[in-house]
């Protein structure tokens, strides 16, 4: 059906094939083109629907109807219909400033028709967190930490850029069915940090969540969304509502009470971080969403490897001069229009490929460090790159779906694989260069023969999206790492399942094997990077120093170099197999997002290089000294 989107019409329901309403005449379609199916909420400023896009193969989306409804009258009632349509605008301008996270909903247009505002946003298939607890029940304290790992980052990453959202309960935290993570929406009462913190104002946010400061005082902080963090915690473990478990008299929660009557008690460490977390006094409570994760991950000072691991099982790296601990900016490689995703070096180390979301790939000298060629063609993001062992075919993945080879001195397509049904995030090269991997957001992975251009296989046991793919260097074994937190690894010949790695905690981003193929590197949402024995898959490692979201790594210097790339906007760099981390690099002023290593062994002095992309836009070469 086609919903009418007059809040007067009497029978709002149309024909699906209708432009304009049976009933009242409304047209029923937004900037000709958006659809409106069925309202799924509605509140005191306005109504939202589930809609679909006609201009994009009927794709769905969300539509947010503004409908201020002031009270008062004259001047006042003007005065409150001026301050409702500012809120609207600044869920746009917050939404268009935030959408490019992965965990917050994409701002897809934002218009006025017929006298009534519009926000047009993606849309996000799962259920609320609220649905979720009363599906299925009280979570346990396993779903809190993951919830935490899961949700901190984000708030991290909003109060970042000065923004408090103020209104965090379990009805405004979806979990999406593609991935299982959890997406943060509803900004419409989100507020722009201004000094120590926000003005006097109107009382917003949710009873029960909202902490004193902004419930009874319209001040926000930082602090305050970490409070209304802490009592959905709490409603989810108890399925009891935020303040029927405070005692305003006594000045104190009883929700640990609670949950002792019911049989279940909490780890220590939990109990104290929901403590903090739910502390009247807005200076006793935690001040940053980095702390929380620092106390919830109890971080040791020591690097330990985990439990089972013995020292005759670390593999031997060969040997070989210093690795080198000084590093400087060679060059800052601009030009892409929005974030770089991916980035590749030839075999002779003379050209350095970049792939963005602005949908091209640009080849560059990094001998002169010069633009040489763009490429276009593909119509999504580009999620990967990699350089074929021969030396004249780039590889790339996008979120069109597909994977296009490319001559790189003609800098001409020259195949476009198809395959695939959602976006192509990682490619490997394997045997010489004559087989290639791809992993999807199809759960999928995909072998091809590149002599014919033929599928070999199709891998699938996944349950989440993959994010990424290697190749051993004998050729015999492929490994993959994906969105349900595990690394899978399959023998390429027959594409039989050999084993599966399961230490993260989140999803698995990135890996690397190191050229002898004992070694493995994973990276992580978890802030992580494991090292494995990959013929026993046991863990070797794990690395902490990242203090966000781990998106990419590479192994170099015959395997004795580790590079890793995170949202914390660093470039780590790590000895192996020992894990001792050697320098760090800070140039970027956002996520890192893809990172390579180039080594030409010239006389009298071989040149190492590190290359980063970043979602700065920007691609940096550093030279080691």
């Amino acid at each position: 059906m086609s919903y009418c989107l007059n809040p007067e019409c009497a029978k709002p329901q149309n024909p699906i094939q209708m432009k304009f309403c049976q009933v009242c005449g409304s047209t029923l379609l937004l900037k000709d083109r958006y659809r409106a199916l069925l309202p799924i909420g509605e509140g005191g400023f306005g109504r939202t629907f589930v809609a679909v896009d006609e201009h994009r193969l009927q794709g769905r989306c969300v539509i947010k109807q503004f409908l201020p409804q002031p009270k008062g009258t004259g001047t006042l009632k003007q005065a409150a219909l001026e301050k409702a349509i500012q809120m609207f605008n600044r869920e746009a301008v917050r939404l268009d400033e935030l959408g490019s996270h992965p965990q917050i909903p994409t701002l897809l247009a934002y218009f006025e028709q017929e006298g009534r505002l519009y926000l047009i946003q993606q849309f996000i298939e799962g259920h609320n967190l609220f649905q979720e607890l009363h599906l299925q029940g009280p979570f346990s304290e396993q779903k809190i930490r993951e919830l935490l790992t899961d949700i901190l980052p984000v708030l991290k990453y909003v109060h970042d850029r000065n923004v408090i959202h103020r209104d965090i309960k379990p009805g405004n935290i979806l979990r999406s069915r593609v991935d299982r993570r959890l997406v943060l929406i509803d900004f419409g009462v989100a507020k722009q940090l201004e000094g120590e913190g926000s003005k006097v104002g109107t009382k917003i946010g949710t009873e029960g969540y909202a902490p004193m400061e902004q419930w009874r005082g319209g001040k926000a902080y930082p602090a305050s969304d970490l409070y209304s963090l802490g009592a959905t915690c709490v409603h989810l473990l108890t399925r009891v509502k935020p303040d029927s478990l405070y005692d305003p008299l006594a000045g104190r929660w009883f929700w640990k009470e609670h949950l002792t009557s019911q049989g279940f008690a909490l780890s220590s460490r939990l109990e104290q971080i929901l403590d903090r977390l739910l502390k009247d006094a807005v200076v006793e409570r935690y001040q940053s969403a980095e702390a929380v994760l620092r106390d919830l991950e109890g971080k040791p000072i020591q690097l330990p490897a985990d439990p089972g691991t013995s020292p005759s099982l670390v593999p031997v790296i060969p040997s070989g001069p210093s690795l080198p601990l000084s590093w400087q900016t060679l060059y800052t490689l601009t030009g892409h229009t929005d974030r770089v995703r991916a980035v590749a070096v030839s075999p002779d180390g003379k050209t350095l490929a970049s792939g963005s979301s602005d949908k091209t790939i640009r080849l560059w000298s990094l001998e002169q460090g010069d633009l040489l060629h763009t490429l276009t063609g593909h119509t999504g993001a580009i999620h990967t790159a990699v350089m074929h062992p021969n030396g004249r075919i780039l590889a790339t993945g996008s979120s069109d779906k597909t994977i296009r080879l490319w001559h790189l001195e003609r800098a001409q397509l020259l195949h476009t694989f198809s395959e695939h049904t959602n976006w192509v995030n990682a490619l490997a090269f394997g045997l010489r260069g004559q087989v290639m991997v791809s992993g999807s957001d199809d759960q999928t992975l995909k072998v091809w023969d590149l002599k014919t251009g033929k599928l070999i296989h199709t891998l699938t046991g996944h349950t989440g999206p993959v994010h990424a793919v290697a190749i051993s260097p004998d050729g015999k074994t492929i490994v993959s790492g994906s969105t349900d937190k595990t690394i899978r690894v399959w023998d390429l010949k027959t594409g039989v399942l050999a084993l599966t790695l399961t230490r993260h905690s989140s999803r698995v981003n990135a890996i690397a094997i190191s050229s002898n193929g004992q070694i493995l590197a994973s990276g992580s949402d978890d802030s992580t990077i494991k090292l494995w024995d990959l013929k026993m898959g046991q863990v070797l490692q794990t690395l902490t120093d990242h203090t966000d979201v781990v998106v990419t790594v590479a192994i170099g210097l015959n395997g004795r170099l580790l590079i890793s790339g995170s949202h914390d906007n660093t470039v780590r760099l790590w000895e192996l197999p020992t894990g001792r981390p050697l320098h760090t690099l800070t140039s970027h002023t956002w996520w890192v997002n893809a990172v390579a290593i180039n080594t030409q062994n010239i006389t009298p002095q071989p040149i190492i290089q590190i290359v980063s992309g970043s979602a700065d836009k920007n691609v940096q070469v550093w030279q080691a000294l």
